[in-house]
């Protein structure tokens, strides 16, 4: 499968390039700045650019089968910026699947269902730029023809692979806490070859 990673220098992305290398995918990335890939594969195509840019969208698109967005917010507005580039450029190449990265405050509150759970009491932050990002580019997935998964981990320590945690659509798992990078990066991937969770957020924790 082709695969084109953005996002791929974070924490999350980084593991899922490792996990789809492994797995014998072709993997592209487009990064702003090649040097941070550290890994020199066959089966790796980096690109240089830039998520902002329309240009270098359309470019890594070319010949793509699934879209694997683990960009953050970072304090900026690249995510909704972004956002409505990749819907347009997947629009316009014929792909489908993406699959996302989010954050558990875009789930449903359970004690207020009819909000997200950042706009609840159920969220301890205090600041909720981060989710209001990952809202507007959950909305824009929401209204696009796409096939998307957006992954909505908790508390992400870098910590250790465990390999069993707890999935939720919509909600995130009761008392869940946390949930590590590497349990993160492999249920996204997991996602490629899955389709039970499209059109929806999944909540996930131990």
């Amino acid at each position: 499968m082709n695969i084109l990673i953005l996002g791929a220098t974070g924490r999350v992305g980084s593991q899922i390039v490792t996990y789809a290398l492994q797995d014998r995918h072709h993997v592209t990335v487009l990064v702003r700045t090649p040097e941070k890939i550290q890994i020199n594969n066959e089966n790796l195509t980096i690109i240089q650019g830039n998520v902002l840019n329309k240009d270098d969208i359309e470019r890594a698109m070319n010949g793509i089968d699934v879209v694997i967005s683990a960009l953050n917010t970072d304090g900026t507005t690249t995510l909704s910026e972004s956002m409505p580039l990749i819907i347009e450029a997947m629009e316009n190449e014929g792909i489908k699947r993406i699959i996302t990265i989010g954050t558990a405050g875009i789930l449903q509150s359970r004690t207020t269902p009819n909000l997200l759970r950042y706009q609840s009491s159920e969220s301890k932050r205090k600041s909720t730029r981060a989710a209001e990002e990952h809202h507007n580019a959950y909305d824009m997935l929401n209204q696009s023809t796409l096939e998307w998964t957006i992954v909505c981990p908790t508390y992400l320590p870098d910590g250790e692979k465990v390999g069993k945690y707890r999935i939720e659509r919509n909600f995130l798992p009761e008392d869940g806490v946390k949930i590590s990078v590497p349990d993160t990066a492999e249920f996204t991937f997991k996602q490629i070859k899955a389709s039970d969770y499209i059109k929806s957020r999944v909540g996930i924790a131990y």
